[in-house]
């Protein structure tokens, strides 16, 4: 026996989602099951599921913060690999 789910979206949101699954050969109730299989596989969210930090938190971050968070996005003074955490740490430690 089969069960069906409804669910209220925006018209753009639903025309812009069928659109995408459409691209990639599935039609959206194809696409909603594989989320659920995936859900059940991993015995929770198939992804990570985190609270995204906004632009004003960024903004508000002290400025070596910033500066780090720059190099890494720029791939930049990164050290590394370590071998150990210790190493890592100690790493850091280092002025």
């Amino acid at each position: 026996m089969t069960k069906t789910i409804q669910i209220r979206v925006d018209e753009q949101f639903k025309a812009d989602v069928d659109c995408l699954f459409d691209s990639l050969g599935l039609d959206t109730s194809t696409a909603v099951r594989m989320f659920f299989k995936a859900a059940l596989e991993q015995d929770g969210f198939p992804f990570a599921v985190q609270r995204r930090r906004e632009q004003d938190d960024y903004d508000n971050l002290r400025p070596e913060y910033k500066q780090a968070v720059e190099d890494t996005r720029l791939r930049r003074n990164l050290f590394g690999p370590f071998k150990t955490a210790e190493e890592a740490v100690a790493s850091m430690l280092e002025d």
